[in-house]
């Protein structure tokens, strides 16, 4: 369970105390009147963002959130204690679903941002509440509200600015090793990458986050493989880029494989920008480049840019080409590198 980014998660708000029923009785007050204080109220149940967070692991080992409930209210014009609230602290670019797993709650893409999932229940009135001229000894108090008892789904979508596609063994680790720190595992056997990555990649002062998830094959999207279930990380990105095999045979296929899971999927990604890149160039001879990338440029009805993520065959240009479609407030400069004094 090194990533997590589903998680079903019960919570419950806490219930408001009870009003309480009281008469003040003190040697040498004949009629002391009502003094029943009100009941407490409920503890709610948050959710906020919090910076370094980047899994839902926490909540495989804890589904259960009860806040505390309101103490009731007693004598002596004495108000319950409100119950404490629970907080849920969960990573940036989590979506808070309702049971269903369609309907969206809440969508928390910014560092300390919160949202209120279950409010606590009020506390009851005492019967000090309702004295009044004509009512001066009230025998009557409310009790308090009861809780918000719900189940809710955590849904984690990484934020970064740029996807990775393909099929497995396409290359995308290798090109997210070469451009960026990130360490992921390569090997040369297909779903070598079981779980999403994520790099700072870096050109022209620039830098911004790339994406790496498990490849996709025919049939994803009803369940085949890994699944499509990963494609939601890329949902947030900016641009995508696909990168093809160049030492597959069948180049054509296997890109109309990807563009088909994209659309079975649905929502925005089929329509996302997207760049597509010839990979693995270095082991093809020339006439083989020409052909491959003739053919596969006429399925895209674009141009196709060549890339070799080992020999590092232009990766700068595919660089400059994903950073384009990026927005300039999405991408940070790099800081500038200060001179260190010389030391012996």
């Amino acid at each position: 369970m090194k990533f997590l980014d589903l998680a079903k998660v019960y919570i419950r708000s806490g219930a408001g105390g009870n009003g309480c029923v009281s008469f003040r009785r003190e040697k040498y007050i004949e009629f002391g009147g009502p003094d029943g204080g009100d009941g407490g109220k409920g503890g709610s149940v948050w959710a906020e963002v919090t910076e370094g967070l980047n899994t839902l692991i926490d909540f495989r080992y804890q589904q259960h959130f009860f806040a505390k409930n309101g103490q009731s209210g007693m004598g002596r014009q004495r108000t319950g204690k409100d119950g404490d609230d629970i907080i849920l602290r969960v990573p940036v670019g989590t979506e808070i679903l309702d049971e269903d797993q369609e309907t969206v709650l809440a969508d928390l893409t910014e560092p300390g941002q919160r949202v209120l999932l279950a409010k606590g229940g009020n506390g009851g009135f005492g019967n000090l509440h309702f004295k009044s001229s004509t009512n001066q000894a009230p025998r009557r108090a409310n009790p308090g509200q009861e809780g918000v008892d719900r189940t809710i789904w955590l849904r984690l979508k990484l934020i970064a600015d740029a996807g990775l596609l393909g099929l497995p063994n396409a290359g995308k680790s290798t090109f997210l090793a070469a451009t960026s720190n990130a360490r992921p595992k390569i090997a040369d056997y297909p779903f070598t990458t079981l779980h999403p990555n994520l790099g700072v990649v870096g050109i022209d002062n620039t830098e911004f986050v790339v994406a790496d998830i498990p490849g996709l094959i025919e049939g994803a999207h009803e369940g085949r493989g890994i699944g499509d279930r990963f494609l939601g990380h890329v949902e947030r990105c900016a641009v995508l880029l696909h990168l093809v095999d160049g030492t597959s045979e069948t180049v054509v296929e296997d890109y109309e494989t990807i563009i088909g899971e994209l659309e079975a999927y649905g929502g925005e990604l089929a329509t996302k920008p997207r760049i597509t890149a010839l990979n693995k160039v270095d082991a093809l001879d020339p006439e083989e480049r020409e052909e491959k990338r003739a053919a596969l440029e006429a399925a895209v009805g674009g141009p196709v840019m060549m890339m070799s993520g080992v020999s590092r065959e232009g990766l700068n240009e595919v660089l400059r080409a994903v950073r384009a479609e990026i927005d300039d407030d999405h991408v940070r400069m790099k800081p500038a590198e200060e001179e260190q004094p010389w030391q012996p």
